[in-house]
């Protein structure tokens, strides 16, 4: 499908044109999930006809990776092994494990907060860059501002699907025609509050070929393009099945368009590297695309993010 790269001074433009800051107000941290209301979460609730539940979630794996920025850290304090039956023993008898990982990058399913990215020393709505310190973390735009979740409708953009194609290659992305495609052709429009997800297949190719290194092959992801979109929509939260940026960017400025602008300028939330395959095929099977959806971040303080395992239920 076609598409229309912005320039880098049109993303440049559209640090201000695009701009949510001020919008509600000068102290504001939360962004376009400012769209997601008690009414919006309940009309999605009415969309659960079955009960049926979807993870878009990857599973955290303990093994290295080409696109792992610290390999994950998994082990045992406490385990079954010193306890048989007969033996005795103390009657408290369990496991306990220690975990700790990095999730930003291109492999761990996560939520991004607006304390993320910065541009020429700010951050959403205006707030220094400083507020994000080694010694205490993110002081403001923290995930933990999403403590009571992300419970709305939620709306799938599959692109190889509706173009008839197993995945999509980098510098190819998703565009405003798959999006548009998608609304003509899957019985949705995007409104204010909703996720708007968007399947690039690149996953499906990573489990059938191998996964790729993508700071040297690229990747996929949605095309920065869809800003103005995302911006007129009041779209809450936007993700993919990639880190949301088309690598290489083809941009000097911009290392990834779609989160600087989106996250600095729009105070968009972004979900980064679901799984959507499941999702996809529950889409198809149903010819429905669209659901409830909850995201829901662990409640960290002062983090730039969280993992979480988005459950989608038709």
């Amino acid at each position: 499908m076609a598409s229309t790269r912005p320039t880098q001074d049109q993303l440049l433009g559209w640090m201000k044109s695009l701009s949510n800051w001020g919008r509600w107000g000068d102290k504001d941290e939360l962004g376009t999930l400012n769209h997601l209301t008690p009414a919006r979460t309940k009309a999605a609730v009415d969309l659960v006809r079955e009960g049926v539940t979807v993870t878009c979630s990857r599973p955290v794996v303990w093994e290295g990776g080409p696109n792992l920025r610290v390999q994950p850290h998994h082990f045992m304090v406490m385990t079954g092994e010193p306890y048989r039956p007969g033996d005795g023993g103390p009657d408290r008898q369990v496991a306990m494990d220690y975990f700790g990982l990095v999730f930003h990058g291109h492999s761990i399913t996560h939520l991004d907060s607006l304390a993320h990215f910065f541009w020429d020393g700010r951050m959403y709505n205006g707030h220094p860059s400083t507020q994000v310190t080694a010694g205490e973390g993110a002081k403001m735009e923290s995930v933990d501002l999403v403590k009571k979740g992300i419970v709305t409708r939620g709306v799938l953009v599959d692109a190889p699907y509706l173009r008839g194609v197993d995945w999509l290659e980098s510098p190819d992305g998703v565009g405003m025609a798959d999006i548009e495609a998608a609304e003509a052709r899957c019985g949705f429009k995007v409104e204010p509050g909703d996720v708007l997800l968007m399947r690039t297949g690149q996953l499906r190719k990573w489990n059938e070929k191998g996964v790729q290194h993508v700071a040297a092959g690229g990747s996929t992801g949605p095309l920065p393009e869809i800003l103005p979109f995302m911006h007129s929509r009041g779209v809450a939260v936007m993700g993919s099945d990639t880190g949301n940026d088309v690598t290489p960017t083809g941009y000097p400025r911009f290392t990834n368009p779609v989160h600087q602008v989106g996250i600095v300028a729009l105070g968009l939330w972004i979900l980064d590297n679901a799984d959507l395959e499941g999702l996809a095929q529950a889409c198809r099977e149903r010819k429905r695309w669209q659901f409830l959806i909850n995201i829901l971040p662990l409640r960290l303080t002062n983090t730039t993010g969280s993992p979480c395992n988005p459950i989608a239920v038709f």
